[in-house]
């Protein structure tokens, strides 16, 4: 792998960067006279020095692509596209920015000010870009007569979760379906019950030898993907279980892969899923 300013190229022309904040993933793909970017971080100062970057390896136009519509990979919309760059995303990311927008800015704001108070101010001031390509099941972008494919394999981290691959190179690069280094996020808008199925159907996507790049993380392979399908499968069993036995959600989180702290949302929104709600 080789350094681009900040960029590490991880296939043919697949270049990715690791912000610090929160370590998230932005990727790279270029061709002759063309560029596409996946995820654009979260503040516009933060969306500032990912522009530097990419200037490093290509002054091309840019399209965007969102995985999903957490502020951490759309809210540097506004600075990465032009008045003329297409902004790719699925049709429940775009609605919740288009709808949501004010709702979702003040809640992450309110929640990473104690500890990111930097970050929180960033979100604050954001002017959203709200994806104007809309995505419903699959669509191809052409760069410069390189396929890059974009995939809704249906509902995990969100409703709205894209899979972009890169066929001739053997990128797959998961957004937040997939975490490298800290448990999946089972926020309040997650569906641990339908993560699984979504997952496996990316296992389908992933050559032996290709690459997986996890929306937060290092690089990965089949091989991990594999063992956190089966992670995500073995929550889901527990979810449907501890329901059926009336099983507290503290205990069933206790029991999780990922630990308890990192699954009790999950097994609520579970329970709540299944049409009943158990305290505890």
């Amino acid at each position: 792998m080789s350094e681009h300013g900040g960029f590490r190229e991880v296939a043919d022309r697949v270049y990715v960067l690791r912000y610090p904040v929160l370590d998230v993933n932005v990727t790279l793909v270029t061709a002759p006279g063309a560029a596409l970017v996946v995820d654009t971080l979260s503040t516009a100062a933060q969306a500032g020095e990912l522009a530097e970057a990419i200037r490093r390896i290509t002054r091309d136009p840019l399209i965007v692509v969102n995985t999903h519509h957490h502020f951490d990979h759309c809210f540097g919309n506004a600075t990465l596209a032009g008045p003329g760059s297409p902004v790719w995303a699925h049709e429940e990311a775009a609605r919740e920015l288009r709808d949501n927008f004010k709702t979702l800015q003040h809640f992450w704001y309110e929640a990473w000010l104690p500890s990111e108070p930097e970050l929180a101010t960033g979100l604050a001031e954001v002017t959203v870009r709200v994806p104007d390509r809309l995505v419903r099941a699959e669509a191809t972008v052409d760069l410069a007569g390189r396929p890059v494919r974009l995939h809704h394999l249906g509902r995990g981290h969100t409703a709205g979760d894209l899979v972009v691959t890169v066929p001739d190179a053997g990128v797959v690069l998961a957004g937040d379906l997939v975490e490298e280094g800290a448990p999946p996020s089972y926020g309040k808008d997650a569906f641990p019950l339908e993560w699984p199925d979504t997952v496996a159907a990316l296992l389908r996507l992933v050559a032996p030898d290709g690459v997986v790049m996890p929306g937060h993380g290092a690089p990965v392979d089949r091989a991990f993907v594999t063992a956190q399908h089966r992670q995500l499968a073995e929550l889901d069993r527990l979810i449907r279980q501890g329901h059926a036995d009336g099983a507290a959600a503290a205990e069933v989180a206790a029991r999780s892969p990922f630990g308890a702290a990192a699954s009790l949302g999950a097994v609520h929104r579970g329970y709540a899923s299944l049409g009943t709600t158990i305290d505890g």
